[in-house]
């Protein structure tokens, strides 16, 4: 499957200068770009090769095009084009959203399009934050909260202004989201681009438990889920003992139904009592939430469940009391007797 790289962050926070960087890099030939306008991005003239009305392939191996009407339409048409034979064979494809974008529904059509379906996996959710000027628009801007909110990384931008990261800010994105890595990125430079797209095994697997832990370890001492930004919190869910594989489904599908949109995020690994040598990966935005899938290994002598929660207005609290009351009652029914 084709992965799909979002790039969101709010307006003027570098993400179009990120992504003129990103497709003269070596490693990024071949990659499918989609973009709101071909005006937001910074493409020299000289970089612009052969083009039709919809689609611009660049000197650079990259193929550019717009959203006329609707994403999923524009991706299924990248897609045919590319099997036909119309336009280069591209590896990956990177979406740039508008600055203003609430990212979750661009998520939801990405995740569930039947058309899409088979065909691409979402690989990586970028978000970029404007270093001088974060911390005003995460106090004031929504939509900012929740670009950071639904990260895999965070990407600081214009750090030279700021002479680093304000301590503030690092506040702010700790609340929001706390077991995103941040990096730095200095005039749309940023060494850790070739790692995006990547599958999460190996080495990514050993990095999000890391992460997963560190997140935990930031939240042992709040108790209360004091630290939050207009509502949303951040926080892990552990378990030592494996779930049952209907009471990992229940769960999940009464989360959606119980906070629906204001689950922002979720991810995990967890622990299956049908899979002991396999954990799953769990995944989810708002109300949706991908297919399982699993990792062949753990990566690491710790098999525990640890589930991250992104959400605006639900408690720790909640989701555990939640998550334990499926447990007794998966419990309770399959010790009856047939």
């Amino acid at each position: 499957m084709i992965p799909v790289i979002l790039l969101t962050g709010f307006l003027g926070s570098g993400k179009t200068t990120l992504l003129a960087r990103l497709i003269r890099e070596p490693e990024f030939a071949r990659t499918a770009v989609i973009i709101n306008e071909f005006g937001e991005v910074g493409l020299d003239h000289e970089l612009v090769g052969r083009s039709d009305e919809s689609f611009v392939e660049l000197t650079t191996g990259c193929l550019c095009c717009k959203v006329r009407s609707d994403l999923v339409e524009t991706i299924v048409e990248m897609l045919a084009r590319r099997d036909a034979g119309v336009v280069m064979v591209f590896e990956r494809i990177v979406i740039e959203t508008s600055g203003l974008a609430d990212p979750a529904p661009i998520l939801h059509a990405l995740m569930t399009a039947p058309g899409l379906s088979g065909r691409i996996r979402l690989a990586d959710i970028v978000t970029t934050i404007d270093a001088a000027t974060g911390v005003v628009t995460l106090a004031l801007e929504a939509v900012s909260m929740k670009q950071v909110a639904v990260a895999d990384r965070v990407l600081l931008t214009k750090t030279d202004l700021t002479a680093g990261v304000p301590v503030v800010l690092s506040q702010q994105l700790d609340a929001l989201n706390a077991t995103a890595p941040r990096e730095i990125v200095i005039d749309g430079r940023w060494p850790g681009a070739a790692t995006l797209g990547g599958m999460r095994d190996g080495e990514e697997v050993v990095h999000l438990a890391e992460r997963l832990d560190l997140a935990a370890a930031a939240r042992a001492h709040d108790a209360d889920d004091r630290h939050h930004l207009d509502g949303i919190t951040s926080f892990v869910i552990r378990r030592s003992a494996p779930l049952a594989a209907v009471a990992l489904t229940l769960f999940l599908e009464a989360l959606a139904e119980q906070c629906g949109s204001d689950l922002l995020r979720l991810k995990g690994l967890v622990a299956v009592a049908e899979h002991p040598e396999q954990p799953a990966v769990v995944h989810g935005v708002q109300h949706v939430f991908h297919p399982l899938t699993w990792f062949e290994r753990w990566p690491s002598r710790d098999h525990d469940t640890r589930i991250v929660c992104i959400a605006r207005g639900v408690s720790r609290g909640f989701v555990e009391a939640l998550l334990s009351a499926i447990e007794a009652e998966v419990a309770e029914v399959q010790g009856m007797p047939d």
